[in-house]
């Protein structure tokens, strides 16, 4: 099978698609013919060996798939060949075949495609953790999300306008903000003007109550001084560069929060409510809340392209490669 395999760490754009001897099944696992995967900026970090977490070589990338189950290992029960599933994995999903645990898949509508499918898990389920569980947003509150034209912004942006907020959109220029209010933001600002942050302020003069944070950099601390009384700030990434440094005079002034989203670790820690956050987000799908939009699709053995798009932030919303 054809793999994005990688034997070191280095630049992505030095990694090239090999081929390789397919997976094998082992009990409790899925053998799946994957159609799509999700492309994700940690994606870039794993190969180039900035990520938190360093895979054993030889690794192949990719953290997120959708496809078809091609065969079922002993002890499974809930699948059966032929099912449409997405799975995640922390590796492995950047390959025409993929062995996944059958607890890291999950059925799919009819009416979704393979590539909104491997579109959906990381960025949807990211943004309803950080919405549900960390920031326990309310029908009626402020958002406001930076990044907003990414695509864990922009499904932060849906799942929002599901879950009742009002959602003020930051993004880079102006023609990202137009697309953020085509996907449902009640307005759009664009971060690159220096004064952006009275902008902020003439939407909602109290403050956010949310600040939604997949970039950090220069942006976070001018965030941070927007929420209102009893704000939550959401750590989702650092996709701008530097690491801020908050001052934290701040939380005691507003009384606020700063959570920090893990997603993936939480996954593992709390299975069962991780579970019923991914049917929630089928049904939202189902219901017509969420729609997970596609930025590109590449082939495979254009990776290389693909990530040029994330890295550059010219994606408004998921990048995708094809397997078929």
């Amino acid at each position: 099978m054809k793999a994005l395999r990688c034997h070191e760490f280095l630049p992505y754009a030095q990694h090239t698609v090999e081929e390789c001897d397919p997976p094998l099944v082992g009990p409790g696992q899925l053998l799946i013919d994957v159609h799509a995967a999700g492309v994700n900026f940690p994606d870039i970090l794993m190969v180039e060996g900035k990520y938190q977490m360093k895979p054993l070589f030889p690794f192949i990338a990719g953290a997120e798939c959708a496809g078809l189950v091609r065969e079922v290992g002993d002890g499974v029960d809930d699948f059966t060949i032929g099912d449409r599933v997405l799975c995640v994995t922390q590796t492995g999903a950047f390959a025409q075949l993929v062995a996944a645990p059958a607890p890291a898949c999950f059925k799919i509508p009819d009416a979704m495609g393979f590539d909104e499918a491997a579109a959906l898990t990381i960025v949807y389920g990211t943004a309803l953790h950080a919405l549900k569980q960390r920031a326990q947003i309310k029908s009626g509150e402020t958002m406001l999300v930076l990044g907003a034209a990414g695509g864990v912004g922009l499904a932060a942006i849906a799942l929002g306008k599901a879950m009742g907020a009002m959602v003020i959109a930051a993004a880079s220029t102006d023609e990202k903000g137009v697309q953020t209010k085509k996907h449902g933001a009640d307005h759009a600002i664009n971060y690159s003007d220096p004064e952006w942050r009275k902008q902020v302020k003439a939407l909602a003069p109290n403050g956010v109550d949310v600040v939604f944070d997949p970039v950090g950099d220069k942006f976070a601390e001018p965030a941070m001084r927007s929420l209102g009384w009893g704000g939550r700030y959401l750590v989702i990434g650092f996709a701008g560069g530097d690491i801020p440094k908050i001052p934290l005079n701040l939380t005691l002034l507003k009384s606020a929060d700063i959570k920090g989203v893990f997603w993936g670790a939480w996954t593992m820690r709390d299975f069962n409510a991780h579970q019923e956050n991914m049917r929630e987000l089928m049904n939202f799908y189902t219901e017509g809340k969420i729609k997970p939009p596609i930025s590109n699709h590449y082939r495979l053995e254009d990776f290389v392209d693909a990530f040029d798009e994330l890295a550059e932030r010219r994606a408004i919303g998921k990048v995708v490669l094809t397997m078929k």
